[in-house]
């Protein structure tokens, strides 16, 4: 009988905790992103893979050996490309800029897309105030980015003069932010 007894005992005590620990993530304020649930509590790349909208994106951040860099104490302000806007490069691009012998530019247009420190969108706005309407970001690539709204919406324009709108906007995670953009922004 007391056997029975410390083995319910050890049940209800697994239970109790499994169920804390999905409540404990369940109660944190998420966004979804590509039919994903995006968890505060993760890191970038954590969040990213569970995203059906980034698989291209986060193919590229493998390929270019981007992910221990992401998976970093940070912070970072990601501007995340969805498969959508991927698709609209030319056809063939993306599966080049995989292979190996292009990692180097790959790492430049991936890096491109990132700016240290945590940027929500009160912070970019409040940049894009102070700038009489646009935002000038410096980001871990080196290149610059310049952040405008469009009515409602924040705009980015890349380096080559590519527009990108931001589609989902500060999605928190442990080690930054993200903002979902529909084009890939392209540096110098």
């Amino acid at each position: 009988m007391k056997k029975i007894f410390l083995s319910a005992v050890a049940i209800v005590a697994i239970a109790f905790a499994t169920n804390t620990t999905v409540r404990a993530q369940s109660t944190e304020k998420t966004k979804m992103v590509g039919g994903a649930a995006m968890y505060p509590s993760k890191d970038i790349v954590d969040n990213a893979v569970n995203s059906k909208d980034h698989t291209t994106l986060v193919a590229a951040v493998k390929a270019a050996g981007l992910v221990e860099t992401l998976k970093g104490a940070g912070p970072f302000t990601v501007f995340a490309p969805t498969n959508s806007a991927f698709d609209k490069l030319p056809q063939g691009t993306v599966d080049n800029l995989v292979k190996p012998e292009n990692k180097a530019t790959l790492t430049k247009i991936l890096t491109y897309h990132v700016v240290a420190g945590n940027m929500d969108s009160k912070a970019i706005a409040a940049a894009i105030k102070a700038g009489n309407g646009k935002a000038e970001l410096t980001t871990v690539e080196g290149g610059k980015l310049w952040a405008s709204m469009d009515g409602k919406k924040l705009v980015l324009k890349d380096a080559k003069g590519g527009m990108s709108t931001v589609t989902i906007a500060d999605v928190n995670q442990k080690n930054g932010v993200i903002h979902v953009i529909d084009t890939v922004l392209m540096p110098n």
